[in-house]
């Protein structure tokens, strides 16, 4: 009876201690865990964010606007602006596929849908023109039918680029 009178104490404050430590030792982790993703974020981010420019730009430069500004049309048939300009959405694309690293899977397929649904509009547009049509009245179509179909992929793309863009900063 008389060694439980000072092995009791003993034993609390050493369970005691041995729990006060073990919290200083989490404590200690979880700052030092902090401390190391803040510091990921200050490098990775300036670089997720040039990635987002980057698919930025690529959705800009596919849309029929911008891929007729940068084609000579008039010295080229239908169907060869057609395949021009599937060819530049394509390339444009393919130059900028790394870039998917950087950005969340709901907005790589998003880019990735843009991309689609403006080869099949590229396409589908030259079977809506009349046979005898040339590469100005094709290029009128495009953008005249582009802009009339509401919000498009590119600019629902860029959208959640933005807003995840936004969500880093």
């Amino acid at each position: 009876m008389e060694i439980l009178k000072y092995t009791l104490p003993a034993l609390l404050v050493l369970i005691a201690s041995v729990v006060a430590i073990w919290m200083l030792l989490k404590e200690e982790r979880e700052r030092r865990s902090f401390e190391l993703r803040k510091k990921d974020r200050s490098v990775t981010t300036p670089i997720r964010l040039r990635g987002c420019e980057r698919l930025a730009l690529l959705l800009e430069r596919i849309s029929p606007e911008h891929l007729l500004m940068n084609t000579d049309i008039s010295s080229l048939t239908v169907p060869q602006l057609q395949r021009q300009l599937l060819q530049t959405v394509r390339l444009e694309f393919d130059h900028n596929l790394s870039q998917q690293v950087y950005v969340s899977d709901e907005t790589w397929a998003a880019i990735v849908l843009a991309k689609e649904e403006t080869l099949r509009f590229i396409n589908a547009a030259v079977a809506q023109l009349p046979p005898d049509s040339n590469s100005l009245q094709y290029a009128q179509f495009l953008i005249t039918a582009y802009n009339t179909n509401g919000e498009t992929p590119t600019q629902r793309a860029l959208q959640l680029l933005k807003d995840e863009a936004r969500e880093m900063l």
